[in-house]
């Protein structure tokens, strides 16, 4: 199984006032393709910090992050835009949709950002939501729409430029363990379907029991870890 991330000697830090604050400590860490991974620990522990850099949301102080064989951070920032949108999908805890348009617009604007054509666009989105069990929700706008269902209309936007990727945020962190289920069980399917890479931070221990791997952050490391651990 090929390797699709490698994190080699990672470091991230920010400045608080005079001080510096090292947040990733000196990062080790492969994800194959085709694989799901779990990123665990406490809270404040860096998990999110490593999965924006790992989408190239941020940069680190120090380290390399390679996208099958290529070092991501030597791009210049237009170059790492135009990777994000067309290789890596992103969830987030709070969906962030836009409230003025529909679910169906929601879902079509990483498209249409990208300039692809409309109708192709509106095809395709209305597809992913049909796979996501949202074909009565089409034209129904974010505050028309439960939690769940929010999440839903994120999780298609984020598979819309059919990503190599998946990178997913605490994505049930905001909704009930019955509403929590149900999406984890979509996040699967989509990736049993698809055969998409999928590193998700999570605290819920059901959640990460079902990846493939389970990998702890702890004091700015990632190690390995057993669900015992988790």
């Amino acid at each position: 199984m090929s390797n699709l991330l490698t994190v080699t000697g990672l470091c991230k830090d920010y400045r608080m006032g005079p001080e510096t604050v090292q947040v990733l400590k000196g990062i080790d860490l492969e994800i194959s393709a085709g694989t799901t991974t779990a990123l665990v620990g406490a809270s404040g522990a860096g998990k999110s910090t490593l999965l924006h850099i790992l989408g190239a949301l941020d940069r680190p102080s120090s380290g390399r992050v390679t996208y099958k064989g290529q070092d991501l951070f030597t791009r210049s920032d237009r170059d790492l835009a135009d990777f994000r949108s067309c290789t890596i999908g992103f969830v987030f805890q709070f969906h962030h949709l836009l409230s003025e348009f529909t679910a169906l617009e929601n879902v079509m604007m990483p498209a249409l950002i990208a300039r692809k054509d409309r109708r192709q666009a509106e095809q395709q989105a209305r597809a992913i939501l049909v796979d996501v069990g949202l074909e009565h929700r089409l034209r129904h706008r974010p505050g028309e729409l439960s939690g769940g269902e929010q999440q839903r209309v994120a999780i298609a936007r984020a598979l819309i430029m059919e990503p190599e990727l998946l990178l997913a945020d605490e994505p049930t962190g905001n909704l009930d363990a019955k509403t929590s289920e149900a999406i984890h069980e979509l996040l699967m399917k989509i990736q049993k379907q698809t055969g998409i890479s999928m590193v998700v931070v999570t605290h819920n221990e059901r959640i990460a029991a079902r990846m493939e791997r389970v990998v702890r952050l702890l004091d700015g490391l990632v190690l390995p870890c057993t669900m015992e651990e988790v």
